[in-house]
């Protein structure tokens, strides 16, 4: 199969604006992933070409771009996901992420993700102190099940550049600062919850959001990101234990998975 790629380019050293540049790679198949074409072109035809990526196995979120229109990470999408395995050609177009600086090529800065990323306090706070025992501070399975979905965030920024609230205004905190900030809210382990939702309460907090869902799907890790703002908005105004209270109802009628 061949592939056909168009990718935007921008160096700010030399380029006024960006531009779009294709590049055709023989020899490819319906298996390969996005990244590798990206490291084949840049290894064999531009090394000029500049992107993130680290891990390569969707655990660190650093290759994050929109492909075909898409957020995704570049090291999860196949060739299949844009052509049929018998087809003789695919088109692939490439390009940074939306709603952040572009530094180079398919690079943005995201130093704008994460002071929204800070600015929820992403960590245990606890004036209780450690186990005597020196063991970890323990919880039951149904109190980590309340907000188990959102501790599997990569910061990847799929999600928050994703959204259109997020392009109009980059004050908003964004899907992933909220997601990050209901998995400490929730957490019957941690005590600054009204701290966070002091901050999620704010004109660019939470309230922002217009549940447009695009930020679910845009998730590599299946997060319910749309849900777990919606849980958010209503601990804001009923309270967190409201909202804990009706998780752990939900669990309860939630049918246990087939062996």
């Amino acid at each position: 199969m061949k592939a056909i790629f168009r990718i935007r380019r921008y160096n700010p050293e030399k380029d006024k604006k960006p531009y779009w540049q294709e590049f055709t790679l023989e020899d490819v198949l319906p298996t390969d992933r996005v990244v590798e074409l990206l490291h084949r072109i840049k290894w064999e035809q531009d090394g000029t070409l500049t992107f993130r990526r680290s891990c390569a196995h969707g655990v660190c979120g650093s290759d994050a771009m929109r492909i075909n229109g898409v957020n995704l990470l570049a090291c999860k999408v196949l060739v299949r996901t844009f052509a049929r395995d018998d087809a003789e050609e695919v088109k692939i177009q490439v390009e940074p992420i939306l709603g952040l600086p572009v530094l180079k090529d398919l690079i943005v800065d995201m130093e704008p993700f994460f002071s929204h990323y800070r600015a929820i306090l992403p960590y245990l706070i606890t004036s209780e102190p450690p186990p005597a025992d020196g063991r970890e501070r323990r919880q039951s399975p149904q109190e980590r099940a309340i907000f188990d979905d959102t501790t599997k965030c990569i910061l990847c920024a799929c999600c928050t550049t994703s959204c259109p609230s997020f392009w109009a205004n980059d004050s908003y905190v964004g899907p992933a600062a909220i997601v990050q900030a209901h998995r400490f809210i929730f957490d019957s382990r941690d005590q600054a919850a009204d701290q966070r939702l002091n901050v999620l309460g704010a004109p660019d907090g939470a309230w922002r959001c217009r549940t447009i869902f695009n930020c679910t799907p845009a998730c590599p890790r299946e997060i319910k990101v749309t849900q777990a703002i919606g849980e958010v908005k209503l601990a804001i105004v009923r309270g967190v234990e409201h909202v804990r209270q009706q998780k752990i109802a939900d669990l309860k009628e939630t049918p246990a998975p087939e062996e």
